[in-house]
C-alpha cells in the first residue's frame, strides 16, 4: 500500500515537473522570438530584426593635406567620392563553404561595379600583360617581400626555394587553390569532387577575385574591418548594388575622399599618387607614427611619399555597435579626425607647364626632321650618329608596337572596313609563318645564319619567350657551352639542334610542358616543346607584332591603310577632305603622317621612337630652389591613385617611351662636353699641369696612348691649333682635354689611368656630381667614370649623371662655388593656412677658385653661346656649354646643354637633356625657348604653338 502511494506521489512530481519544464522552454521560445522578431511563415522561421549588439570601433581617416606650387596654385586635393566595400561576414553552410560564398559575391559584385563603367581597385603586385600573362609589377626586395607576404613568411631569409622563385602564374595558382577560386567537380551523387583552381573563371577574374581576397586576409585578425572594392563609383554603381543589397552579404556603400590631381601629366614625377600601405611602408611608417593601419592609404611616390608623415591626418573614431549582419544600429563616442598640413613647393606651375609643352614640341620637330621615307634601313651602315634616319616603316609599325592602334578591336563584330582587312592579311600571314616554322623545328632545320632576316627574328622571339615562360631555364644554361656558342654567337646550328641539346642538358623544365612523365624520353620532350611553342604564339601579341612589323615592311599592310586604322579608331581628328585624298592617293601616306606628328596629333611619346623623351631643369641659382623640374613624357596618376586602373598601368609598364621613368631625377646618361668644366678646373687646380693663360695645339687627333688608341677630335680631319682653357671651353676641344686628361694621370712612371681618375673625381666631388642632387624626391645616383682618363676628362668614359645632378653642377658654375643641396620644398602650414614650417636648401660645399679661373670658366662659357646663331638677339646673354653624348653607334647620340643667365649676374639656370637627341644644338635651342617665356622675349602664343618645331641650323660652335 505504502509503495502505490510512494508510486503516485513520484507520478505526480515528475508530471508536475515535466509540466514546468514545458511551460518555461515555451516562455524562453517566446523570449527568443521576441527578442529576435522570429516569424513563423508556412512552418519556417525568419529573422528579421537580430539585435544583439556587437561592438566596434570605427577609424575615420583624416582629410589628406593639399599640395600647392610655389604661387599657390592647387595640384593635389581631395574630393568627396562614394567607395564600396566588402567585409567577410561569411560562415561555411551544408552546400557551401566560406570561401564559394565570399567569392560568389565578389564575383556578382565586380561585374556589377564593371557594367556601369566603373573599376575595381587593382593595388595588386600583378598584372596581365599584353601577351595575356600575369607579370610581376615589382623587382628585387620588393618582390621579395610581396611573395613573402603571399606566402605568409615573416622574415625575408626564410624565403624556400620554390617560393622566392615563384612566377607570377604561380602565385596565382597558389591564391586560386588557396581561397579557393575556381569550381569543385560535381559527382554523380551530387557531392563535390576535386577541386579545379580557375575553372569558370577568366584571368582577369581570377587575378581581379585574388586580389581582393589577398587584401581581405591582411585584415583577418580583425573582425569587420571593410575591405575597398572600388572607389569613385557613379551613382548608377551604387544604385544597383543598394538594389541588390539581399545578395550581397557584408557589401556598403561608402562616403569617402579620393585624391585628385590638376595638370597630372606634368606633375607626375614630382607628386607621385596615394595608395593603399604595404607591409613595408606600414613597418617603416609605424616606427614614427604607430596610428598607421594596413587599411590605409599613404603616398607612393614623388611629394606624396616624401611627405606623407606632414600630408597624412590625424584620425578620428567612433564606437559602433552592430548586428551578426555588419549593420550598424547604434553609434556613440565619436572623435574628430584632423586634416593634414598642406604642403607648398618651389616649383612654378606656369613654368613647368610651359616646358613640358616647349619640350614635346621641340623633339616632335627632331623625329619629323629625321623621318625618311624608307622601309627596310640598317642605322650601322651610316658613318656617323648624327645621320641615322628613322625609315617611315618604324614610325608604321611604332603605331602597333607602342599599343597606339587597338589589335584587339579588329576581330570585334563592329569592326571597321580597314580593320578586317588588316586583320585578314595578318591571319593570312600568320598561318604561313607558323606553318614554316614548325617545319623548321621538326623537319628542315635550317641553320639560324642560313634564315632569311625576317625568320631569324621569329626563332629569337621563340626562344625569348621560352625563357620568359620559364620552359628554357635561364639560370641553368652554360653559356661557355659549345653547343649554346654555336647556336647564340656562331648561329651555325638550327633552333631544332639546340632545344634538342637543351633537353639533353636539362635547360628545359618539363614541368611547364605537357608531357606524361619526369620520365619522359627526350623526342617526347622535343615534342612538347615544339607543342608548346605553336600554341603560345597563336595568341602571343608580341609575336603578333612582329608579324605586322614584316607586313609593313614589305608593304602588304600599306601606309594608307595604317593611317585609315588611326581614324576609324577616333585616335586622330582629321578633316574628311584629307581623308578622302589620302584614299584617293592624292596625299601619300608618309606626308599624312608626316603631317599628324608636325600638329602633334601623334606624338613623340606615342611613337617610342628616337627621340621619344626628354627633361629639363630650371634652378634659382642664389638660394638653390627647383622652379621646374620637367620630365617627358608624364603620365595621369589619376588613374593610379586611389587604387591603380590595371589596364592602364599594364600599358604604361609595356610604353616604349617609359613614362613612368623620370627623365629628370633617374634617366641618366654620359654627361659629354657639359663635363668640361670639371676638367678645365682640375687642369689648373693640380700643380704643374696647365694654366689659365698656356694654349695646347690641338691637330685633330690625340696619339699619345699609341697608335691603337687614336683619339679624334669632333672636328677632325680639320684642327683647332692654339687653344688655351677659355677657349678650349669656347669650341669644346677635345685634344685640349686629352691632352690635360693625359698629364693629369701621370704618376711619376707615366700614364696611370685610374690615377688621373682619382684626381679628377675631386673635382667632380667639388660640383656635386659624386652625390645625388639633394631634391627630395627619389634620384638615380651619379656614376663618376671608372675608365679611360683620357676620355673621361671629355665628359664620355663610363660617366653617367641625371639632368638634375647636372643642373646642381651649374647652378654651382653660374653662382661661382655655392654647391647647394637643391630643394623642392617651399613650406608646410595647417590646413588653416598657418605657417608650421619653412623649408630653405642647404649649402653642400663651397668651391673656392681664383676669381682668374672663375673669369676664364664664365668667359669660355658665354663665347660658346654667343657662336650660336639662333642666340643672336635673344634679349638676355646667356651663358652655357653643350654636350653631345655617345652611347651606340646604331642609335643617335644624347644631346644636353647646361646654362644660365643673364650672364652678368646669374639668376637661374637650365639644364637640357634629350635622350638620343641627335645634336647638343636642339637642347640649346629648347633651352633658348626656356629662357624666351622665362623673361618674357616672345608671345606666348609663339612659343606655345601646339606644333612641331623644326631643328634650326647649328650655328658653329662645335659640342
Amino acid at each position: 500500500m505504502y509503495r502505490k502511494i510512494r508510486e503516485a506521489l513520484f507520478n505526480l512530481v515528475t508530471s508536475r515537473l515535466v509540466l514546468l519544464f514545458v511551460v518555461f522552454i515555451g516562455m524562453a521560445v517566446m523570449l527568443i522570438y521576441r527578442l529576435f522578431d522570429l516569424q513563423i511563415v508556412n512552418g519556417e522561421s525568419y529573422l528579421n530584426n537580430f539585435q544583439l549588439k556587437i561592438r566596434k570601433e570605427k577609424i575615420i581617416q583624416g582629410t589628406r593635406g593639399n599640395i600647392y606650387d610655389t604661387n599657390g596654385n592647387l595640384l593635389a586635393y581631395n574630393e568627396l567620392a562614394y567607395s564600396v566595400t566588402i567585409e567577410d561576414v561569411f560562415e561555411a553552410t551544408a552546400t557551401s563553404t566560406r570561401s564559394e560564398q565570399l567569392n560568389a559575391t565578389l564575383y556578382k559584385l565586380i561585374h556589377m561595379i564593371e557594367s556601369n563603367g566603373d573599376k575595381v581597385v587593382s593595388d595588386f603586385n600583378i598584372i596581365i600583360n599584353e601577351n595575356g600573362d600575369y607579370e610581376f609589377t615589382v623587382e628585387g626586395t620588393k618582390l621579395k617581400r610581396f611573395k613573402a607576404d603571399i606566402y605568409g613568411v615573416v622574415e625575408l631569409d626564410k624565403l624556400g626555394y620554390a617560393e622566392e622563385t615563384a612566377s607570377a602564374q604561380e602565385v596565382i595558382d597558389y591564391l586560386c587553390d588557396r581561397f579557393k577560386i575556381g569550381e569543385y567537380e560535381i559527382l554523380e551523387n551530387g557531392k563535390k569532387g576535386a577541386f579545379y583552381p580557375g575553372k569558370g573563371l577568366t584571368k582577369r577574374e581570377i587575378l581581379q577575385i585574388a586580389a581582393i581576397r589577398y587584401r581581405m586576409n591582411l585584415y583577418s585578425f580583425q573582425k569587420y574591418i571593410p575591405t575597398v572594392v572600388a572607389t569613385d563609383v557613379s551613382l548608377e554603381t551604387v544604385a544597383v548594388i543598394m538594389e541588390n543589397s539581399s545578395i550581397l552579404d557584408g557589401v556598403a556603400i561608402e562616403e569617402d575622399t579620393i585624391r585628385k590631381y590638376n595638370y597630372p601629366f606634368y606633375f607626375s614625377h614630382i607628386l607621385g599618387y596615394t595608395g593603399k600601405i604595404d607591409t613595408d611602408e606600414l613597418a617603416t611608417l609605424s616606427e614614427q607614427d604607430d596610428s598607421y593601419t594596413i587599411n590605409d592609404i599613404v603616398g607612393k611616390g614623388g611629394i606624396e611619399k616624401v611627405m606623407e608623415l606632414e600630408l597624412q591626418g590625424k584620425k578620428g573614431s567612433e564606437t559602433l555597435f552592430v548586428n551578426n549582419l555588419g549593420k550598424v544600429i547604434e553609434t556613440n563616442d565619436y572623435i574628430e579626425p584632423k586634416a593634414g598640413n598642406d604642403v607648398y613647393l618651389t616649383i612654378d606651375k606656369n613654368l613647368q607647364v610651359a616646358i613640358y609643352n616647349i619640350l614635346e614640341q621641340r623633339i616632335a620637330g627632331i623625329v619629323v626632321d629625321k623621318i625618311s621615307n624608307i622601309y627596310y634601313y640598317d642605322p650601322s651602315t651610316e658613318t656617323s650618329a648624327s645621320r641615322i634616319k628613322i625609315p617611315i616603316s618604324d614610325v608604321f609599325f611604332s603605331l602597333f608596337d607602342n599599343n597606339i592602334i587597338n589589335m584587339e578591336h579588329f576581330t570585334n563584330e563592329n569592326a571597321y572596313d580597314t580593320e578586317k582587312e588588316v586583320y585578314q592579311i595578318f591571319k593570312n600571314k600568320q598561318e604561313q609563318v607558323l606553318s614554316v616554322l614548325e617545319n623548321e623545328l621538326t623537319s628542315k632545320k635550317t641553320p639560324y645564319n642560313q634564315l632569311e632576316r625576317e625568320y631569324k627574328n621569329y626563332e629569337s622571339y621563340i626562344v625569348s619567350m621560352l625563357i620568359s615562360k620559364g620552359v628554357l631555364i635561364n639560370s641553368a644554361i652554360d653559356q661557355e657551352d659549345p653547343i649554346y656558342i654555336a647556336w647564340a654567337k656562331d648561329e651555325v646550328i638550327s633552333l631544332n639542334e639546340y632545344l634538342v641539346y637543351a633537353i639533353s642538358q636539362n635547360w628545359i623544365d618539363i614541368t611547364k610542358l605537357e608531357v606524361n612523365s619526369q620520365y619522359s624520353d627526350s623526342v617526347e620532350v622535343l615534342n612538347s616543346v615544339i607543342s608548346f611553342i605553336m600554341k603560345n604564339l597563336e595568341a602571343n601579341t608580341g609575336f603578333s607584332k612582329l608579324i605586322y612589323k614584316f607586313l609593313i615592311c614589305d608593304q602588304v599592310v600599306s601606309g594608307k591603310q595604317v593611317c585609315m586604322l588611326l581614324w576609324e579608331q577616333d585616335l586622330i581628328s582629321v578633316e574628311e577632305s584629307k581623308i578622302a585624298s589620302l584614299k584617293s592617293g592624292k596625299i601619300s601616306s608618309y606626308e599624312f603622317m608626316i603631317n599628324l606628328i608636325k600638329s602633334l596629333q601623334i606624338t613623340p611619346a606615342q611613337l617610342g621612337l628616337d627621340p621619344c623623351s626628354g627633361s629639363c631643369v630650371v634652378t634659382d641659382v642664389n638660394t638653390g630652389e627647383v622652379k621646374a623640374l620637367v620630365s617627358y613624357p608624364g603620365y595621369d596618376i589619376n588613374k593610379l591613385a586611389n587604387g591603380v586602373d590595371a589596364k592602364y598601368y599594364a600599358k604604361l609598364n609595356a610604353d616604349k617611351s617609359q613614362p613612368q621613368w623620370s627623365m629628370a631625377t633617374q634617366q641618366q646618361t654620359a654627361p659629354g662636353s657639359t663635363f668640361k668644366i670639371v676638367s678645365s678646373v682640375a687642369a689648373v687646380m693640380e700643380n704643374g699641369v696647365s694654366s689659365i693663360g698656356e694654349t695646347i695645339t690641338c691637330t685633330g687627333k690625340f696619339s699619345k696612348l699609341g697608335s691603337t688608341a687614336v683619339h679624334k677630335c669632333w672636328i677632325y680631319p680639320s684642327a683647332h691649333g692654339a687653344m688655351n682653357l677659355s677657349n678650349a671651353i669656347a669650341n669644346s676641344c677635345n685634344m685640349y682635354y686629352y691632352e690635360v686628361g693625359y698629364r693629369l694621370s701621370q704618376d711619376g712612371t707615366g700614364y696611370n689611368s685610374d690615377y688621373g681618375l682619382s684626381r679628377l673625381y675631386k673635382y667632380a666631388d667639388m660640383f656635386g656630381l659624386t652625390e645625388k642632387s639633394g631634391i627630395e624626391i627619389n634620384e638615380s645616383d651619379p656614376h663618376f667614370s671608372t675608365e679611360s682618363a683620357v676620355t673621361s676628362f671629355i665628359g664620355q668614359g663610363s660617366h653617367n649623371y641625371t639632368t638634375v645632378g647636372l643642373a646642381r653642377y651649374v647652378t654651382t658654375i653660374a653662382n661661382s662655388g655655392t654647391c647647394f643641396e637643391l630643394s623642392l620644398l617651399d613650406k608646410v602650414t595647417d590646413s588653416t593656412g598657418n605657417l608650421v614650417k619653412d623649408y630653405s636648401p642647404t649649402v653642400r660645399n663651397k668651391v673656392e677658385l681664383d676669381n682668374n679661373l672663375w673669369n676664364a670658366i664664365h668667359s669660355g662659357m658665354r663665347k660658346v653661346v654667343e657662336n650660336k646663331a639662333y642666340y643672336r638677339d635673344l634679349g638676355v646673354n646667356v651663358a652655357g656649354k653643350t654636350g653631345t653624348a655617345q652611347e651606340s653607334k646604331i642609335r643617335s647620340n644624347h644631346a644636353l646643354f647646361i646654362s644660365y643667365a643673364p650672364y652678368e649676374d646669374p639668376k637661374i639656370s637650365v639644364t637640357v637633356r634629350i635622350a638620343n637627341g641627335y645634336d647638343s644644338a636642339y637642347a640649346a635651342q629648347t633651352a633658348r625657348d626656356v629662357y624666351k617665356y622665362y623673361y618674357g622675349l616672345a608671345e606666348e602664343d609663339e612659343l606655345l604653338t601646339g606644333t612641331a618645331e623644326a631643328p634650326e641650323a647649328t650655328g658653329g660652335g662645335g659640342d
